[in-house]
């Protein structure tokens, strides 16, 4: 665990000679769904060794964990951002924007994917 003052990592882990490491970002929901809420920071690419891990907490069930690269993560929530922007609201209204984005993994395609941690 970091301190309060580390700058979008929850987690620092190493390897077992801590001779590499990575930071993580802890995000979860309450529910079974594959989504979770962020905001337009998530949309920054800049760190190689930063990743997600979205918990779904899934109620009472066993929580289940999407770890997923950062890089990953930003070019998701830029391109359906920008595609929910282009998409009519009610009414036909244009969308306004706003600072909220949203990750997804509808096809589990991130789930248990310690392995791309790289700390084997």
């Amino acid at each position: 665990m970091t301190l309060r003052n580390t700058r979008g990592i929850d987690v620092l882990a190493s390897n077992v000679d801590a001779t590499k490491s990575v930071g993580i970002q802890v995000k979860t929901n309450q529910t079974n769904r594959r989504e979770w809420m962020l905001n337009k920071k998530a949309e920054a690419d800049r760190s190689e060794n930063l990743f997600y891990v979205f918990v779904r907490l899934n109620g009472t069930a066993e929580p289940a964990f999407h770890i997923v690269p950062r890089a990953v993560v930003a070019k998701f929530v830029r391109r359906e951002h920008s595609a929910w922007l282009k998409t009519p609201g009610k009414g036909g209204r244009a969308h306004v924007d706003t600072p909220m984005r949203k990750f997804k993994d509808p096809d589990n395609k991130y789930l248990g994917r310690w392995e791309l941690l790289g700390l084997k």
